[in-house]
C-alpha cells in the first residue's frame, strides 16, 4: 500500500506541476523545463519555425518536451495517433497535419488545466481530425489495437510505472504498430545526488530511466524492433543556474554529469 500512495504523490506532483505551467500560458507566460532559466536547453529550440506556425503561440508555449516526435515518426496519411501527456497540444496538431484530414489524432492528458488549454488551442486553430482526451497512461481509455502510431514527449518518465505505461501503448496499437517518443534518459553511472539533481533540473519530477533498462522494459512490454537514439547531451555546464541553486557546485565534482542525461528518440513495433 506503501507504493501506491507513492504513485499517488509522484501524480499529484506532476499535476500541480503541468498545471501550475498552464495556467502560466493562459496568463500569457511560458512554460519552462528547467526552472525558469533563460536559456533552456531541453525545450529550447525543439520547433521550426514552420512548425511552430501551424499551432497557436500558447500551444509551443505550453511545451515542456524534450524533443520533436512528430518528426521521427514517420506519420502517413490516414494513420490514427495517440499523444500521451500531449500539454497544450503542440504535438497533437502537427501530428494532425502529417496524417491529413482521413486520419486522426487523440491527446490524452491527465491535468484538467493542459486540456483547458488545449482545447482553447483547438478552438484558436479550428482543426476538424484531433481530439483531446482526459486520461491517465497507466490505464488508457482506449481500445485494444485501435491506433497506428503512439507518441509522446519526454513524458514516460515522469509515469511512477513505466512498465504498465509500455504494457497500456502496446495493449493500444494495432499489430504493426509503432512507437515513436521522445524522453529524456541516463546514460552510464551517476552518483545518486547528481542523478537526482539533474533529473530535477530537466524534468522536475525525478524518474529517467538508463538507456538499458528502457530497452528491456519495452521488450518485456512486447516491443521489438527497439532503438534508442541520442539526441541533445546534458551537462554542468547547461544546468550550471539550476544545481547552484540546489548547493551543488556545478564547476567542480560534476565531471560525471557530462553525457550523464540526455534526450533520446525511443522507437519500437508491435509484431503484426
Amino acid at each position: 500500500m506503501g507504493n501506491v500512495g507513492g504513485e499517488e504523490n509522484i501524480k499529484g506532483r506532476v499535476r500541480d506541476r503541468y498545471g501550475e505551467a498552464a495556467l502560466r500560458v493562459l496568463d500569457g507566460g511560458v512554460a519552462s523545463c528547467c526552472g525558469g532559466v533563460a536559456a533552456d536547453p531541453v525545450c529550447g529550440n525543439l520547433y521550426s519555425e514552420a512548425e511552430a506556425a501551424v499551432a497557436p503561440r500558447e500551444a509551443l508555449a505550453a511545451s515542456l518536451g524534450c524533443g520533436n516526435p512528430t518528426t521521427l515518426a514517420e506519420l502517413r496519411p490516414g494513420e490514427i495517433v495517440l499523444d500521451l501527456g500531449c500539454g497544450g497540444g503542440i504535438d497533437v496538431f502537427l501530428a494532425a497535419e502529417r496524417v491529413g484530414a482521413s486520419g486522426k489524432v487523440f491527446g490524452l492528458d491527465m491535468t484538467a488545466e493542459m486540456l483547458a488549454l488545449a482545447r482553447q488551442n483547438n478552438h484558436k486553430a479550428g482543426v476538424g481530425n484531433v481530439e483531446f482526451v482526459q486520461g491517465d497512461m497507466e490505464a488508457l481509455p482506449l481500445a485494444d489495437e485501435s491506433v497506428d502510431v503512439v507518441i509522446s514527449n519526454c513524458v514516460i518518465n515522469l509515469a511512477p510505472d513505466k512498465d504498465r505505461v509500455l504494457r497500456e501503448a502496446y495493449r493500444v496499437l494495432k499489430p504493426g504498430g509503432r512507437l515513436a517518443v521522445t524522453d529524456i534518459v541516463v546514460r552510464g553511472e551517476l552518483s545518486r545526488e547528481i542523478r537526482r539533481s539533474m533529473e530535477l533540473w530537466v524534468g522536475c519530477i525525478a524518474g529517467a530511466l538508463e538507456e538499458g533498462e528502457y530497452a528491456r522494459k519495452l521488450a518485456a512490454a512486447g516491443f521489438d524492433e527497439i532503438r534508442i537514439e541520442p539526441m541533445r547531451l546534458y551537462g554542468a555546464a547547461d544546468a550550471r543556474e539550476f544545481l547552484a541553486a540546489a548547493g551543488l557546485d556545478a564547476g567542480r565534482g560534476l565531471p560525471e554529469v557530462e553525457g550523464g542525461l540526455l534526450s533520446a528518440f525511443i522507437g519500437a513495433r508491435k509484431a503484426r
